[in-house]
């Protein structure tokens, strides 16, 4: 058959949760369009049902996850920037869709692929940097440590579809947490092109669960779930931001409000080329701080 006469095989982009690639539970899809209102494809709408079952994939995950040694998963994060260096040219056309030339998509991809690599190297030094001993009066050690805070709902950035994916993504699992990340409502597919190489990967399934459809439908379950530990706030207008930060209020979570940037949602005037800071890696830990005694006192105390 000429290469004229064979029908194109289109790309079914499915959900990523708990390591597999359901359908929407609700069976519905939604039109994903270039920036001239070109067909791309299809992504699955994620109903609520789809997105308390990542959380429960993603509770599942935590425990493996956020045990496993810091050396180890900076290993695993290397292994994901090694993976999407082999498929820089699918993610360089997919973020071009969104209006950018090929050759600025593609420098928008490298910073991704490199943007990962730098978080992959934080995993094992971020304990240096926010934990340690600290000086009391007395015959006393006093040691803080991090630890993660748990299962992270993460609203991606709207507007930068991968590297700022990557931005918010990478330092949840980075420092131990598991999450459930909405994506770009208007440009889902590198985010659900992402899970693929996730899956491909040494990250275990539940670590990472990927959703795609109206964030404000999705975001309200989650801000509102009592086995989600903390809320990134990125992808949310100021008004939907003030609704999910009540409702989240409702157990404590952890919330990391958008920056004065990307405060109306649009993220449009943020600059993820810019270098990250560590505010990121240190939003979503916990510091545990332990009293010992030293000296006599201490052999004894240490008995118990």
């Amino acid at each position: 058959m000429s290469e004229q006469n064979r029908l194109g095989v289109f790309k079914t982009y499915k959900l990523y949760v708990g390591g597999k690639f359901p359908r929407s539970e609700s069976g519905r899809v939604y039109e994903v369009t270039d920036s001239k209102g070109a067909w791309l494809a299809n992504a699955p709408q994620s109903s609520r049902k789809d997105a308390r079952d990542a959380v429960v994939a993603a509770r599942k995950a935590f425990g493996g996850w956020s045990g496993a040694t810091a050396y180890n998963r900076g290993q695993v994060l290397y292994r994901v920037a090694e993976m999407l260096e082999g498929r820089k040219e699918q993610f360089v056309r997919e973020v071009a869709a969104e209006g950018l030339s090929k050759s600025k998509a593609a420098a928008v991809v490298d910073a991704a692929v490199d943007r990962w690599v730098w978080y992959a190297g934080w995993t094992d030094k971020i304990g240096q940097i926010s934990g340690g001993a600290n000086p009391v009066a007395g015959p006393f050690f006093n040691l803080s440590t991090p630890e993660p805070t748990g299962v992270v709902a993460v609203l991606a950035p709207q507007k930068s579809s991968f590297l700022g994916l990557v931005s918010v993504i990478a330092p949840v699992i980075a420092t131990g947490n598991t999450a459930v990340v909405i994506a770009s409502a208007d440009a889902p597919l590198p985010a659900l092109s992402l899970g693929e190489v996730l899956a491909t990967s040494d990250v275990p399934g539940g670590v990472v669960n990927i959703l795609s459809g109206a964030t404000a439908e999705l975001a309200a379950p989650l801000a509102a779930h009592q086995d989600v530990n903390a809320i990134d706030l990125t992808g949310a207008g100021a008004e939907l931001a003030k609704e999910l930060e009540i409702a989240a209020a409702d157990n404590l979570k952890r919330v990391l409000r958008p920056l004065p940037a990307e405060a109306d949602g649009s993220d449009a005037s943020t600059d993820w080329l810019a270098a990250p800071g560590a505010h990121r890696l240190t939003a979503f830990l916990e510091t545990k701080t332990v009293w010992h005694p030293t000296g006599a006192l201490g052999a004894a105390g240490s008995s118990y």
